[in-house]
């Protein structure tokens, strides 16, 4: 029999080890409800050191330096809790006894940046369509649960790809203007471009359980972004997908009824395989591995959907398409940073390896999550035009196909 010592450390060592699991279930519920509860906002966590007004008027701003403010490019600094925002340009004084740097300020689009005391890093660098000096239109597309915003930038007058459209798809958390960055080098190919919003955005209507589905059930506002683009006349049609989007474009191409349209798609910063990625994620956050995958379990879950708010639950096999790369039928580009810190650049490199005849990969010095371009814009331009030319050479149109079958 055992003691009362004894007995009152096995009820000590039961609760610690009770209080340890319900610990452990309730750290993988926040996580998989972080993965799909969408977030407007995000907490200012770059400090505006300065903002100079040089002799001609225009402005310079002085923030920590960081291997992201440091980097060469133009980039975004969204402040006043997203109400304001200006476009940054290279560095152009570097402060080593007091870790900070200058870069330009290129454009002030909304605020007082003046007035700023932190703001946010991004990529966008253009936060409105206008920003670019290219026509374009408001339009509205007929989705799910109501209708959909997007624009149409016409390509000019002698287009030389007559019929072919550019689908441009933008990442979670974020909006369309974050692709517009695709839109010029799709103009210098001819092609029309539609920026389309998805459920869940802040832009298209939400979901029924208002929620990420990791491109499980938004590649269907997508598919309505090509169905309206066929309707005008659209013949064959290119994937601009970022992060997301990019998984968003994967589901799109293969389940799509249009899809014998889609001729390629051009992904950066792509999601191949969500496990993938939310592992490194949650590694980088220092969470246990045994958390994450019991995190996985709840979003797989039909009967925890309570615990996410999901209505259906997320398969994440068919959302892998690393372990699915003999079933990708469509050229792909992939444009991807090799520092990336969300999506990891080695599931691209994988993708590379299992799918050598379809994928092609452009590695880039970025820093952070879908920033390639920023970086180094021509290259990423440059890389799109190439890979454009090569797949019109390869093989007929879709249209063609489709014609053949």
């Amino acid at each position: 029999m055992l003691t009362a010592t004894s007995r009152r450390a096995l009820e000590a060592g039961f609760f610690a080890a009770s209080a340890a699991l319900l610990a452990g279930v309730a750290g993988a519920a926040y996580f998989a409800r972080q993965v799909v509860v969408p977030k407007y906002s995000r907490r200012e966590d770059l400090d505006v050191r300065a903002v100079h007004t040089t002799g001609d008027r225009n402005l310079k701003i002085e923030l920590p330096a960081t291997e992201q403010t440091r980097a060469p490019g133009r980039y975004s600094f969204w402040f006043q809790q997203g109400e304001g925002h200006a476009c940054l340009g290279p560095v152009v004084e570097s402060h080593p006894e007091r870790r900070a740097v200058t870069r330009v300020v290129e454009r002030v689009d909304s605020g007082d940046l003046e007035q700023a005391t932190a703001g946010i890093w991004s990529g966008y660098v253009y936060s409105k369509p206008e920003q670019l000096g290219l026509p374009y239109q408001d339009v509205e597309i007929p989705v799910e649960n109501g209708v959909a915003p997007a624009w149409i930038f016409d390509p000019p007058a002698a287009a030389n790809a007559p019929g072919g459209w550019a689908i441009h798809v933008h990442g979670m958390g974020g909006k369309r203007a974050g692709a517009l960055r695709g839109i010029p080098v799709a103009r210098r190919l001819g092609l029309t471009s539609l920026v389309v919003s998805f459920r869940n955005d802040g832009d298209a209507p939400p979901s029924s359980d208002g929620r990420h589905n990791l491109g499980q059930g938004e590649w269907h506002d997508v598919e309505a972004g090509i169905n309206y683009a066929i309707s005008n006349g659209a013949e064959r049609i290119i994937l601009f997908g970022w992060s997301l989007g990019a998984a968003i474009a994967l589901q799109v191409a293969a389940l799509s009824q249009s899809s014998v349209r889609i001729a390629g798609m051009v992904l950066d910063a792509p999601v191949f395989d969500w496990r993938t990625t939310l592992a490194a994620n949650a590694k980088a956050a220092g969470l246990p591995r045994p958390l994450v995958h019991m995190g996985f379990t709840i979003l797989r879950s039909k009967a925890l959907r309570w615990v996410t708010g999901l209505a259906e639950p997320i398969c994440l096999d068919s959302l892998d398409w690393l372990a699915r790369a003999t079933e990708l039928d469509k050229p792909v580009l992939v444009l991807h940073g090799k520092k990336d810190d969300t999506t990891p650049f080695e599931a691209s490199k994988k993708a590379v390896s299992l799918r050598a005849d379809l994928i092609r990969l452009v590695e880039f010095e970025s820093v952070g999550h879908s920033l390639e371009w920023n970086v180094d814009p021509e290259k990423w331009e440059r890389s799109v035009e190439e890979w454009f030319y090569g797949l019109s050479r390869a093989g007929a149109a879709p249209e063609q196909a489709a014609a053949q079958s």
